[in-house]
């Protein structure tokens, strides 16, 4: 009871803002944490520039697809609304089906196995590491103690069972979204003013709400991988675990994850219009993206085990006082 008292006083409550300043004031303190995660990010950071510049290129020509112009021009209301405005769907499918196979298949190869691996590789340090500082219980290590303690056998097993989870479930969220935004940009945006009006009223407030979803469920999900890396648990019980710690946060949780969404989202828009995935302008854009990109991925496993401690935290002030007031009943 004492201890749990202690670590209430110790750390205090803190905020989306407050989370995100401690998240930069740990790399910003301590170089040998910077360094060692620097270190683990190259190999992220090689494969990024090649996985951003494939993207980026199946992106674009993705949109031209979908940006077709119609073939029929002169037809009335009825055959528009009936033909126009289905043979188009119809014609991206066969042509997306025609022309990039391979490149999609390729691009979801890409995106399911070696970005995620590396995603995987280059957590556990960031959190394992954080946790040290962050707890004040960051012992005077070499290089090769890091990697000795941080790549410990029982934690990259249990954390590889529940990334894999959280990786089926993001994908699954993230083909959803995909899905409608390109339903409502290939199919509805032919119709009518009045048509396209109805169904945008339609499939824009699905479309935030399965945002807003995996927004609020990615912080649970990157929660379950932060305990898997600190406690060494792997499979559904991390899950359960960031459940409950979550229980009552969960609007900092979309905060903080709302951030990290706009960051990818806000650096990415500028490479696509400006074409910096055409080789001469590598170096002008890719590259200090993907430099971006990883220093983001540094600082969300960062914040994401911040927030994990300061839900514990709240989990056991919440504790404390269910406990007084008992005592308090069973006193009076």
């Amino acid at each position: 009871m004492e201890m749990e008292s202690n670590l209430v006083m110790k750390n205090q409550k803190l905020e989306a803002s407050g989370i995100l300043r401690k998240a930069l004031i740990i790399p910003a303190r301590n170089i040998k944490f910077l360094t060692f995660t620097t270190l683990t990010s190259l190999p992220l950071f090689c494969f990024l520039i090649y996985y951003e510049s494939h993207l980026q290129k199946i992106m674009v020509e993705t949109l031209k697809t979908l940006n077709l112009p119609p073939r029929e021009a002169g037809m009335n209301r009825y055959l528009t609304y009936f033909r126009l405005s289905w043979s188009i769907p119809v014609e991206v499918s066969r042509k997306l089906n025609q022309d990039f196979p391979n490149e999609l298949f390729y691009l979801g190869f890409l995106f399911v196995v070696p970005l995620h691996l590396l995603h995987f590789v280059t957590a556990i340090p960031i959190v394992y590491l954080g946790s040290k500082i962050h707890t004040e219980e960051s012992p005077v290590m070499t290089i090769r103690e890091m990697v000795k303690k941080t790549f410990d056998k029982t934690r990259l097993k249990g954390t590889f069972v529940t990334f894999s989870y959280v990786l089926v479930l993001s994908s699954y969220t993230l083909l959803g979204l995909t899905w409608l935004g390109i339903t409502y940009y290939a199919v509805f945006r032919n119709f009518n003013d009045f048509d396209a009006l109805f169904y945008a009223v339609l499939c824009w407030p699905v479309f935030v709400g399965v945002l807003v979803m995996y927004l609020a469920w990615s912080s649970v999900w990157n929660v379950s991988v932060v305990i898997s890396i600190l406690d060494g648990a792997g499979g559904i019980k991390p899950f359960g675990q960031a459940i409950y710690l979550s229980s009552g946060c969960e609007w900092r949780g979309f905060s903080l994850m709302l951030i990290f969404f706009f960051w990818e989202i806000s650096l990415r828009l500028p490479c696509l219009y400006s074409g910096c995935y055409k080789s001469r302008n590598y170096f002008g854009g890719i590259i200090a993206q993907v430099c971006l990109f990883c220093f983001g991925n540094v600082l969300k496993w960062t914040v994401c085990m911040i927030y994990f401690y300061d839900c514990k935290n709240r989990a056991v002030e919440k504790k404390l006082k269910m406990q007084a007031k008992k005592r308090g009943e069973s006193s009076g």
